[in-house]
């Protein structure tokens, strides 16, 4: 018996899958790290923590699970998007890494914008937004110009951890798509772009596609992970791409919500011409020349992190979460605005901040909770309209996540949605897009798609209820004026932000 691993470079903490030949998970670990918020807005981490707590995720891998490390065939990564990790002509780390939800670069937006206009659209099929990679580049080049000197290549979370471990630089498509320095539909650096900004184009890694073979284990770090040096190493894709392919979402329409530290809203798009104008991202898939439809909530399951670390210290997510039968849809007539840093569709805000309106004495902490889960559910179906005023039918969708794990939750996303919410059997996200790539990579499978078939297994099926959906289309028609008549509070508070 030979196994893949599929690693996912989260945002909080890296995960290692452990799968066998017939979709079998037969191990996982993970191993955290902190984020860095020295200012509002900031959001940073070291890049060596991600690269220690995955040798150790991966050891510890190996032990829980018993199978020995030369019956591993192969490795392939998923990871957070968008973040800034700069290399030197030594390849070494320059800075911290500025991450996805960091939000620092509002100015540096507005002057792509200005340069590039309508381009930007048509080249890198983005708008430019704070999250994005190369916002960051030109922040870094602006207010840390030594910095910026050393800087010799620029990676990406996983493309880092990936690189330690093989020796070999280079990103994928579907995580360069994520940059905003990407033709996306020529799946090549735009030099247009680059040059706009005075951007070498050394200061890009090599392309590839997502199960493309990019190395093998380097014999020291086989060493300390407990795994052969003949370990093959294929290059991964973004985090939203792999648990699309974990998902199952591969052919045209298939539709997921994940609901992790951010939210999302992915629609599989295999026409390259698709036009959203902006409204929603338009990515590179991890399935070879496919491409994905996304809307993102920055601040989904951080939401409900937050609030249960500041109200309910001493719960677990799961006894926090049983509350949310104990009053009904609606909370109570309180709302939540998940805004917390800011947001991404279809608002695309940097200075917006969340709120609880509708407070009142008789409100306890369901109520609480329950807006809270109600707010991050609004916020997903925004990007869900979207999809369906540009003519997607989407009759079904696949949820994963932490939104998954509850079934009041699945069921308030079914009535919130008005479409079947399905869960899977064994829902383990990207790393087992990741890991999927690796078994279609070492040839266990011709495709994703015959992949998919025997690793990906589809149990519940919650279908929208006509009172409730009526009652959240009145909330949801609510919803949506809390940004409109925050925004400006929202702007005028930002100078008390510490």
């Amino acid at each position: 018996m030979t196994y893949v691993i599929g690693i996912d470079v989260g945002t909080s903490s890296v995960k290692a899958l452990l799968v066998d030949q017939q979709g079998i998970v037969c191990g996982e670990s993970s191993a955290s790290y902190p984020l860095i918020h020295e200012k509002s807005g900031y959001s940073e981490q070291e890049p060596e923590q991600w690269v220690t707590q995955t040798i150790s995720a991966l050891r510890e891998l190996l032990h829980t699970s018993g199978i020995s490390g030369a019956e591993v065939e192969g490795i392939s990564f998923s990871g957070q998007m968008h973040g800034l990790v700069l290399l030197d002509e030594h390849d070494q780390v320059v800075r911290n890494a500025i991450l996805w939800n960091d939000t620092r670069t509002t100015d540096q937006c507005r002057e792509i914008k200005r340069v590039l206009g309508d381009k930007l659209l048509q080249i890198a099929r983005n708008p430019a937004l704070e999250g994005f990679t190369l916002p960051k580049l030109l922040w870094v080049k602006e207010h840390e110009p030594e910095r910026f000197q050393r800087a010799a290549v620029f990676l990406l979370p996983k493309d880092y951890v990936r690189y330690r471990l093989t020796g070999q630089i280079a990103m994928d498509f579907s995580d360069a798509a994520g940059t905003l320095l990407l033709d996306i539909t020529g799946k090549k650096w735009s030099a247009e772009i680059l040059q706009a900004f005075d951007l070498p184009e050394s200061l890009c890694p090599p392309l590839v596609d997502s199960g493309d073979l990019v190395g093998t284990l380097l014999p020291e770090i086989a060493a300390q992970c407990e795994l052969t040096s003949a370990v093959k190493v294929f290059a991964g894709g973004a985090d939203n791409a792999c648990g699309a392919i974990g998902a199952g979402i591969l052919t045209q329409g298939e539709t997921m919500c994940s609901i992790g530290t951010s939210g999302v809203i992915l629609s599989c798009e295999e026409n390259p011409s698709a036009d959203y104008a902006g409204k929603l991202h338009f990515f590179n898939h991890g399935k070879k020349d496919a491409f994905y439809a996304m809307g993102v909530t920055l601040s989904a399951g951080q939401s409900l992190t937050w609030f249960k670390n500041t109200f309910a210290p001493n719960q677990s997510f799961e006894e926090l979460l049983q509350q949310l039968d104990r009053v009904p849809a609606g909370a109570g007539g309180l709302l939540f605005s998940p805004y917390l840093y800011g947001e991404r569709t279809p608002h695309a805000d940097a200075l917006i901040r969340g709120s609880f309106i509708g407070m009142d004495g008789g409100h306890e902490l369901a109520h609480f909770t329950r807006a809270v889960v109600e707010g991050i559910t609004f916020s997903l179906r925004e990007s869900i309209e979207i999809l369906r005023t540009e003519g997607k039918a989407i009759p079904s969708i696949v949820s994963i996540g932490g939104g998954a794990k509850n079934e009041t939750w699945l069921q308030i996303q079914a009535d919130v949605f008005q479409a079947e919410v399905i869960r899977l059997e064994s829902e383990q996200g990207p790393a087992m897009g990741a890991a999927m790539l690796a078994a279609v990579g070492c040839g266990w499978y011709p495709t994703l798609e015959d992949c998919a078939r025997q690793f990906i297994r589809r149990t519940d099926a919650f279908q929208p209820r006509s009172e409730h959906a009526e009652a959240y289309d009145e909330l949801y028609r609510i919803y949506k004026s809390l940004y409109p008549q925050t925004r400006e509070i929202s702007g005028e508070l930002a100078a008390f932000r510490r």
